[in-house]
């Protein structure tokens, strides 16, 4: 598929993502998220499918999952959105840190078993009290998940749990490769800021048609005998905690996210 993101220029970047990295994907996800469920799930269809974060979703049909369309009405309203994901007895709920919030007030953590026990955030960083009220919902599975567009939706994953006190998108998805480097690509130390680099099954074929934009933004790979392969240099910032996990640490531009969407200052 070819799917559409923010450019500095005002004009949208087409990402070209194969087959074979949605697939890796999926597999990762039911090793990371899926393990140890038994029989077919109820998975929420959250997001516009202008936003990467639906492939993700409309991807579960692949494993036999019912996809259930969150109305359009639901999705900004905390209350309407707990009572459709009560109403159809959802499992898995795929949403961005502004729903959460919403669906935190509506009274998410102190509801029965029959609301969304898997929960996947994503799109925008996770503060910190956010972070803490999630670890305190014991009864729901919820993982924080990281990826650009251009790395097929996710490529990091964290699960949010009480003894996790900072924020963090966690390691590597399965096939996918991490790297935080300096501006001479050397890997930066335990606790020092590098940008995020990322290579692996999920990096996507190119932009379509701007061969001069795949060039700047995928390197050669510096750690790799592998003819071809490349990183994406991401633009964001990160250090690795001291258990190994990653902390998001925002951009190395302007750029900003506005319930999961790029957002380019400039334009």
């Amino acid at each position: 598929y070819v799917l559409f993101t923010s450019g500095s220029t005002g004009k949208p970047k087409g990402v070209m993502i194969q087959h074979r990295s949605l697939v890796n994907l999926c597999t990762a996800l039911n090793e990371c998220v899926y393990a140890g469920e038994n029989g077919p799930l109820r998975v929420s269809l959250n997001s516009s499918i202008a936003f990467d974060s639906s492939v993700k979703q409309i991807v579960q049909l692949l494993n036999g999952h019912a996809l259930y369309i969150v109305p359009e009405e639901c999705r900004g309203d905390g209350q309407a959105l707990l009572n459709f994901l009560s109403q159809h007895r959802l499992d898995v709920l795929d949403c961005t840190p502004a729903q959460v919030r919403l669906l935190i007030e509506a009274g998410l953590i102190e509801c029965g078993d029959h609301v969304a026990r898997i929960m996947l955030v994503g799109g925008e960083a996770i503060d910190k009290s956010l972070w803490m009220a999630l670890c305190r919902g014991q009864r729901i599975r919820v993982f924080n998940v990281y990826g650009p567009t251009e790395c097929t939706v996710d490529s990091t994953l964290c699960q949010i749990r009480n003894g996790f006190e900072t924020p963090a998108i966690g390691r590597p998805i399965a096939n996918v490769e991490v790297y935080l480097l300096d501006n001479r690509l050397r890997t930066a130390p335990v606790g020092v800021p590098g940008e995020i680099h990322i290579g692996g099954h999920g990096l996507a074929r190119g932009y379509w048609n701007r061969p001069e934009l795949t060039e700047e933004k995928s390197i050669a790979h510096p750690f790799s005998d592998e003819p071809g392969a490349r990183l994406y240099k991401s633009g964001d910032r990160g250090r690795y905690m001291a258990d190994g996990n990653i902390e998001f640490l925002g951009r190395l531009d302007d750029q900003v996210k506005i319930r999961g969407y790029r957002v380019e200052l400039g334009e």
